[in-house]
């Protein structure tokens, strides 16, 4: 069995590339080092692969259920490896020492998790929705609050979720119906339902604190009257709150997390004499949808890492297929009685290959480059360095989450067409990657959210301010690839004009200032536009493997040069099809579907 991840990759990517040990010269990172970095990677791939990967069939095969007490049911490997990993500290490794946490940079943090989630998507949810709960929290609450909910999550007693859609609202989050209501001792009672809830409930620790939207009185209309509350599903005295669980939803993939319709304040469980399950506010009131993007956007990049894991373990498995499996000739063959060949030496076979290489190894690129701006913005000396860093996550994160979603998608789906009728059943994984990536597209945003977000909302916000930083950093690559020459300088000839069209083609369809015609063909402009910032991280892996023998270097070379000749094109016709406005998806009444 392949392993799930390349560790020769993720060395290439950190070290070769992006350079991580430079991040120790700030001073939240001072004590580590190379040596650091590499334990933890040694660490989370040892316990990956010998306590997550074995059973990520087994949990597919065995979904949660309810059983008879109310208490969900998981299979009992799903607790051992949870319990392997909270006791390895990996939990609170990004997390200061003001918090008894590994002061780890995020890249590396990330990079660790990409084991695990490669290994066993489902089993990996619980801790990393963990993580971006106590994130939040450390960031917005107060000091007792810290103490009481975020540092039991770090020692691995308490897990987290984030509650936001309800079964009539979804993405429409304006639309939410739950409540809090003040009830005059600093506590509010929290009424409604919230549906989608990942690791909504289980019994993996001794709590689970639920971040809840709702909407408290004084309000404005849609999102200006949404607040955020810790709702816990023990108070800290140990009294149930009056969290329900209604039902599991039974999916099509990640079958191992648990994902929930839970109801608050139904008086299943009731608290004293007020209705509705105690909250505890977070911040200020009617900030709650600012405070809850903080782990929005965490997860955003975080569900980018995971299609790409998922992708990345598909491609692994179908290039051992591909060269253990013998079929057909080469077609030039002449004598029928001639041995057959591993179907890694059919071109066909290698397009679909390096199709998937280009995807996985560049969404893991865009991952940790994305995970770089979260350290520098949080830690850079230098003010400007900072700001520049935020303003750049904030432009990428769309494309962070969106990209590797719908491509490294591809990915497994390639890697089902290369192990062909096999592929298609449940003795291979392969059709499992397919199911359990299939989520991605869709949650923490679809990519028609994301689109509309990157052109409505990040690329024209500060006059462009973010749009112009992304230019200038895709640009400054570009002319580096030029003063290098050679096959260098001829992908970045290629790429210079994609990248120009990106500004150009924002100016024309905000141009009228009508939003309708602008964000119509958004999705479009998203995939276009993601393309190309993938064009520009192939030659930036291209410009680190520059004059490095090998196989490892060779194929990086070879992936660029796929993704320039059989991708970057197909830009192309998507930035027209954006340019020219075109109002078919508007004008189409619904009355003739």
């Amino acid at each position: 069995m392949a392993d799930p991840i390349s560790r020769r990759d993720l060395d290439f990517q950190l070290y070769e590339w992006l350079d991580v040990e430079q991040l120790t010269k700030f001073e939240r990172y001072a004590d580590h080092s190379k040596d650091t970095f590499d334990a933890v990677l040694d660490l989370a791939q040892d316990i990956a692969i010998k306590k997550y990967a074995p059973f990520n069939k087994l949990l597919d095969q065995n979904e949660p259920y309810v059983g008879e007490d109310g208490k969900v049911v998981l299979p009992d490997v799903t607790a051992e490896g949870v319990r392997e990993f909270l006791a390895a500290g990996l939990i609170a490794g990004p997390f200061g020492e003001e918090l008894d946490g590994g002061s780890l940079p995020a890249t590396v943090h990330q990079a660790a998790m990409t084991w695990f989630q490669a290994a066993n998507p489902a089993m990996s949810s619980y801790t990393f929705l963990t993580v971006g709960n106590a994130n939040l929290l450390a960031t917005y609450g107060t000091p007792d609050q810290i103490d009481t909910w975020v540092k039991p999550m770090l020692e691995g007693r308490y897990f987290g979720t984030m509650c936001l859609s309800e079964p009539g609202a979804g993405s429409s989050l304006s639309d939410i119906t739950t409540k809090a209501t003040p009830v005059g001792d600093g506590t509010y009672r929290v009424t409604g339902t919230k549906m989608w809830i990942s690791a909504g409930d289980h019994e993996l620790g001794e709590n689970i604190v639920h971040l809840v939207l709702a909407k408290a009185p004084g309000g404005g209309p849609g999102v200006k009257g949404i607040s955020l509350f810790i709702v816990p599903k023990f108070l800290e005295d140990g009294t149930r709150n009056d969290v329900a669980l209604v039902g599991l939803n039974h999916k099509m993939g990640q079958r191992g997390t648990t994902n929930t319709l839970l109801n608050f304040g139904d008086g299943t469980f009731p608290v004293g004499d007020d209705q509705g399950a105690v909250g505890y506010l977070v911040g200020e009131e009617h900030k709650g949808l600012f405070y809850m993007f903080h782990m929005m956007n965490e997860a955003r990049i975080g569900v980018g890492f995971l299609a790409t894991a998922i992708g990345y373990a598909g491609y692994l498995q179908s290039v051992e297929y591909a060269k253990t499996r013998l079929q057909g000739r080469p077609v030039d063959a002449k004598d029928p009685a001639s041995k057959p060949v591993a179907i890694i030496d059919h071109p066909d076979v290698k397009r679909m290959l390096l199709a998937q290489k280009s995807y996985v190894e560049g969404g893991l690129a865009l991952g940790l480059w994305s995970s770089t701006l979260v350290d520098r913005a949080a830690t850079a000396t230098d003010e400007d360095e900072r700001a520049r860093a935020a303003l750049l996550l904030d432009v990428i994160t769309p494309i962070s989450k969106s990209w590797p979603s719908q491509w490294c998608l591809t990915a497994n789906d390639l890697a089902i067409q290369v192990h062909g009728g096999y592929g298609y059943t449940k003795e291979f994984d392969v059709e499992q990657c397919y199911r359990d990536n299939r989520l991605n597209p869709i949650h923490e945003g679809t990519h028609g959210v994301q689109a509309i977000d990157l052109l409505g909302r990040k690329f024209v916000m500060k006059g462009g301010a973010g749009l112009q930083v992304l230019i200038e950093t895709l640009t400054e690559t570009i002319d580096r690839a030029t003063a290098a020459g050679g096959t260098a300088a001829e992908y970045a000839a290629t790429l210079r004009p994609y990248v120009e069209r990106i500004p150009a083609t924002v100016m024309t369809v905000w141009a009228d200032g009508d939003p309708a015609v602008a964000l119509a063909n958004a999705t479009a402009f998203l995939e276009a536009a993601g393309h190309t910032v993938l064009a520009w991280l192939w030659l930036e892996q291209f410009l680190a493997a520059a004059g490095k023998d090998g196989d490892f270097y060779d194929g990086k070379r070879a992936a660029t040069q796929y993704f320039f000749t059989y991708e970057l094109p197909k830009t192309g016709p998507m930035f027209d099809l954006v340019a020219a406005k075109d109002r078919t998806t508007i004008d189409t009444p619904s009355d003739w579907f």
